[in-house]
């Protein structure tokens, strides 16, 4: 006989299931206000009068929970919270990139056991990778890449063997690289940029010789062999130069295949004897007097009269590249030189100053005796880049017409070395005396945006996809975004395609922030196509003038045509009368870069991207957008081409 009491049980047991899953929402939608009020202000459509968060931006549920997060630069920024994010249950999709989160990543993220994809590109995020990742069973692709996190390379990475994309460079990782064994689904790796030694561990010898980029001390295939490693044997019918001790040379091989031949025949008689040795003499000479020649070519000043005479200094080696990407001939080599000027004082009283945490692995005696090359002049100064014996790559900018008083001076440069972002060429240290001041950054490899638009275009010539550049925007856009969140009067004074940096295929960093308050002379002269028509004096460039700045700069990028008359002397172009003069329907085949044409891809991004330039460059200041909009703009335009 059934219980009387049978159908009020199950009535509480559906009304309870019903108020559990309800709760299950409510309890998801506290966690992202939480979220919100923590990193995330600018999110104004999160709000406490929508009961259900599954129709707030970025977000997306699924069996009435909250199941994806996606909100790529969105202006986030501020430590991620602790207790917040473990809430999610359901949460599968966690993608955070190109914002401003520093810290560390949660511990309870562990509870986020459904997570299958997790992407924190390009923030500040620091601290050794945490356990806590370890403990997603079902992660398949995990993104750390362009933060600040240091210490071992976990061999936990062992236990997440679902993982088939793992993305962790330009980080401050060290150590050896574990096996990978377990990872038998792994196919995108990349640890490049980061402070990895010892050997490549067998189960990643697989991957691209571009998934290991600019570590000296890491070698093994596909890097060069390490030291000491075996050669391969040498190829038949070649004789080693000298036996080794304990062995005996084998005999010559005749090149005919016959083993016979009398001893008579290995004998020189003494006129051919002679005739060796003094053509051995005059080959000697030959050689080296071409290296006398070349020699002196490598060391010779540059031409300019306005360079001061440099300390001497050993002349570029091979090899001293070693573990940077190869460059296009888009990217121009400068004019061998000495480092730094010779008014350089090396006293005791005046040394490097290094300014965040740049790491202090240098001195100005090795500045002094690194080799250089010319990078570039601009409207602050030369640009040298600066070969240290001990290994590092540097980039030295010589200031000129900074002549302010040395308190004022490291004031300015401390802000300066303050900013911290994955899209700014970090500045790592200056000089200052009365006659020079040198700032010292980090070195990007790549080259600048206006060499690859406007250098050669031969046959070696790197042609830009759509994405490629609209990745660029992004990361530039990025950058300066950080700039003017740092305060309301911040600005970065001086944008133009030569200060973006590219630092990846698809990404860039900005140069010379915050370089126009050094200057106590300034010229309106330079850079005049891309300042805004209210600036009248470059020290004082505000954040719209700014905007207007990178309008110009998108409209380069969109049609491969110069806003100055720097190349071959020509006239430039006023890129914002011209292209709002051409009628829209006659964009593509008017104004539009013919590569861009050619590749008959993303034609209504390409629109939506000339659109923006527009609107930054709009005549009356108010009427720009403001820089995190213009980013969140091109972030929309970049994951429609990218599929990110």
């Amino acid at each position: 006989m059934a219980s009387p009491h049978l159908p009020l049980l199950l009535s509480l047991f559906l009304l309870f299931s019903l108020y559990s899953n309800a709760d299950d929402l409510t309890s998801d939608r506290a966690a992202l206000l939480a979220f919100r009020s923590a990193v995330a202000p600018r999110l104004t459509d999160w709000n406490s009068s929508n009961s259900s968060p599954c129709s707030w931006k970025g977000i997306r549920c699924s069996s009435n929970r909250v199941t994806d997060i996606r909100l790529p630069a969105s202006g986030l920024y501020g430590e991620l919270p602790s207790g917040v994010l473990g809430n999610l249950t359901a949460l599968r999709v966690l993608s955070l990139r190109h914002n401003f989160l520093t810290g560390t990543i949660p511990s309870d993220l562990a509870r986020c056991t459904q997570l299958t994809m997790i992407n924190l590109d390009s923030n500040g995020l620091s601290g050794v990778i945490p356990s806590a990742i370890f403990s997603l069973p079902l992660l398949t692709s995990l993104t750390l890449s362009n933060n600040n996190f240091s210490g071992p390379f976990p061999a936990d990475f062992n236990n997440m063997t679902q993982l088939n994309t793992l993305y962790l460079q330009y980080n401050q990782l060290s150590g050896e690289i574990p096996d990978l064994n377990n990872l038998t689904n792994l196919k995108n790796f990349n640890v490049s940029y980061n402070n990895f030694n010892g050997s490549v561990p067998a189960s990643l010898r697989n991957m691209p010789e571009d998934s290991f980029l600019g570590m000296l001390q890491l070698c093994g295939q596909p890097l060069p062999p390490c030291a000491g490693a075996p050669s391969s044997a040498p190829a038949p019918g070649i004789v080693p130069s000298a036996p080794t001790p304990g062995n005996t040379p084998s005999a010559p091989v005749n090149p005919s295949g016959s083993g016979s031949g009398s001893s008579s025949s290995s004998k020189l008689s003494g006129g051919a004897i002679a005739g060796i040795a003094v053509g051995s003499v005059v080959g000697a000479l030959i050689i080296l007097a071409l290296l006398v020649f070349f020699c002196g070519k490598r060391n010779a000043w540059p031409k300019d009269p306005a360079t001061k005479p440099m300390v001497g200094a050993p002349a570029m080696r091979p090899g001293e590249m070693a573990g940077l990407p190869k460059r296009s001939s888009a990217y121009p080599i400068g004019e061998p030189v000495a480092s730094v000027p010779a008014s350089v004082s090396t006293s005791s009283s005046k040394k490097l100053s290094f300014v965040g945490n740049a790491s202090r692995v240098y001195d100005l005696e090795d500045l002094l005796r690194a080799s250089a090359e010319v990078l570039g002049k601009g409207t602050f100064g030369t640009t040298y880049k600066a070969i240290l014996e001990t290994g590092p790559v540097v980039a030295v900018k010589r200031l000129k017409d900074a002549n302010l008083p040395e308190k004022e001076f490291r004031d300015k440069v401390s802000e300066i070395g303050a900013m911290h972002n994955p899209y700014l060429v970090p500045l790592q240290a200056y000089y200052y005396s009365r006659d020079e001041k040198l700032l010292v950054y980090e070195y990007v490899s790549m080259g600048s945006l206006s060499s690859l638009l406007h250098g050669h275009r031969g046959s070696d010539h790197m042609a830009l996809s759509f994405e490629a550049r609209a990745g660029i925007a992004l990361s530039a856009a990025r950058g300066i975004e950080y700039i003017h969140s740092t305060g309301p009067r911040a600005s970065h004074g001086n944008i133009k395609s030569s200060n973006v940096l590219l630092s990846g295929l698809n990404e860039a960093r900005i140069a010379d922030q915050g370089l126009a308050q050094l200057v106590t002379t300034p010229s309106l002269n330079r850079s005049a196509r891309y300042r805004a028509p209210e600036v009248t004096d470059i020290r004082k460039i505000s954040q719209k003038a700014d905007v207007y700045s990178f309008g110009v700069l998108l409209m380069e990028l969109l049609t491969g045509r110069t806003p100055s008359n720097a190349v071959n002397n020509e006239e430039g172009v006023d890129l914002p009368r011209w292209v709002q003069s051409v009628p829209r329907d006659e964009w593509k085949t008017k104004v539009f870069d013919l590569e861009l044409v050619k590749q008959q891809t993303a034609e209504q991004e390409m629109v939506l991207l000339l659109q923006l330039a527009i609107d930054c460059t709009a005549q009356h200041p108010d009427s720009r957008p403001m820089m995190y909009e213009v980013a969140s703009r091109i972030d929309e335009i970049f994951l429609s081409v990218s599929g990110q």
